[in-house]
């Protein structure tokens, strides 16, 4: 039996609802917890608990689709489309790379980038935080993490644009192709990384350790894994940091509280929960089963809706406000167990870097014209996002 469609229609690339879409979530919330997406050709959650259950069962809910029959091209096979127990090897590979950097070195040498940048900015009466801040911080911790040489900013950013619009591809099919393109210009700059032996960073941590692997399979997967890391921590760090600043913008006392260091920690957080980057992904269900109440048949696809879990009040007391000392906050900005974003922990340092630094400039960030969103659904972002630092009212500091 086909499933219904909701009176409500979900249209995550209206207008309105990239301005804002937590009202409309909470009403889908409240009236429709669980429906249908004609659009997307899935059933979407809303509710919190819903989307943890479906996250932690990895028997009944694939993220990788060959479990379900699809085929799966080669180059999307990584840490985030493999299932346990295949990415447990991957994903323990990178992890512990991870854990063997200097992850403290590399937030300093971001706050000086960003001392840097904020001096260059100082005197314009207007700048684009995208641009001008977002993404050179994004590509620069990006590229020291990895231990690889910046790309150049320009090109890489277009790349990065055709990868990230092409996730909506259920929407809009005509993103498809320009993401397959770019997706193989992107493996060409990794495979360039891995044949050079580069300076130490995560990728000749990685290399290395795959190099005496016995598994004939994870060489590839490590490669593919690489190019996701690049390409996802840089993508989703340029719009965390641009929500991040939007949300400072709005809430002005925020920042000044965040001297704190306690509250910095905290609201770090807080703000990726507030108005995260990544709206939602998806699972296939690998048998028919239940989920809030609506029969979802083996093989149909759940989209798990961040942005609305994030906002559940029966997990969030009043989360429509922005609480930077909020605890417990166990969001699902980063994803969750096993298929968490591996650079949960270098964005979280960038975010700290970037309010650190906004408090240690002389003059106060401001408002200056109209933000355009992106249009996109996956990623929250912003296309532009005019500022400008205003010395005569940092003075009074």
């Amino acid at each position: 039996m086909a499933p219904t469609i909701p009176m409500l229609t979900y249209d995550p690339l209206d207008p309105a609802t990239l301005a804002d879409p937590y009202p409309y979530l909470a009403t889908l919330r409240e009236t429709t917890p669980v429906f249908w997406h004609g659009g997307m050709r899935s059933w979407a959650l809303t509710r919190y608990a819903d989307c943890v259950a479906v996250l932690r069962d990895h028997t009944r809910f694939a993220r990788d689709r060959r479990r379900a029959g699809a085929e799966v091209p080669e180059p999307s096979l990584s840490v985030q489309s493999l299932d346990p127990p295949q990415q447990a090897p991957v994903r323990s590979l990178f992890m512990n790379a991870l854990r063997a950097q200097d992850l403290d070195a590399i937030e300093v040498r971001a706050r000086k980038l960003l001392a840097a940048r904020f001096d260059q900015l100082s005197g314009r009466a207007e700048f684009d935080v995208v641009a001008e801040v977002a993404a050179p911080l994004s590509v620069a911790v990006i590229s020291d993490l990895l231990g690889v040489d910046e790309p150049d900013h320009g090109s890489f950013a277009q790349v990065s644009d055709a990868i990230m619009r092409s996730m909506d591809g259920g929407l809009d099919p005509s993103v498809v192709e320009p993401g397959r393109i770019a997706r193989q210009e992107l493996s060409a700059l990794v495979e360039s990384w891995f044949l050079t032996s580069g300076r130490p960073g995560l990728l000749s941590h990685v290399r290395e350790h795959a190099r005496h692997a016995t598994d004939a399979g994870l060489d590839r997967f490590v490669r593919n894994t690489a190019r996701v890391m690049f390409q996802g921590g840089y993508s989703t760090m340029v719009a965390a940091i641009g929500n991040v600043v939007h949300s400072l913008l709005q809430n002005p006392n925020a920042l000044q509280r965040m001297r704190d260091q306690d509250l910095l920690r905290s609201g770090v957080e807080e703000l990726i929960r507030y108005d995260g980057p990544v709206q939602g992904t998806s699972r296939i269900a690998t048998e028919t089963c239940e989920i809030g109440g609506v029969t979802v048949t083996a093989g149909e696809t759940v989209t798990v809706l961040f942005a609305a879990a994030n906002h559940d009040p029966a997990q969030f007391p009043d989360p429509g406000r922005l609480l930077l000392d909020r605890s417990p906050n166990r969001h699902l900005g980063y994803g969750w167990g096993t298929h968490a974003c591996i650079g949960t922990v270098p964005a979280q340092m960038a975010l700290r870097a970037l309010v650190s630094s906004l408090l240690e400039h002389p003059a106060p960030l401001n408002p200056a014209a109209e933000p355009q969103r992106r249009r996109t659904a996956t990623m929250r972002a912003f296309d532009v996002l005019p500022a400008a630092f205003h010395p005569e009212m940092g003075a009074h500091r």
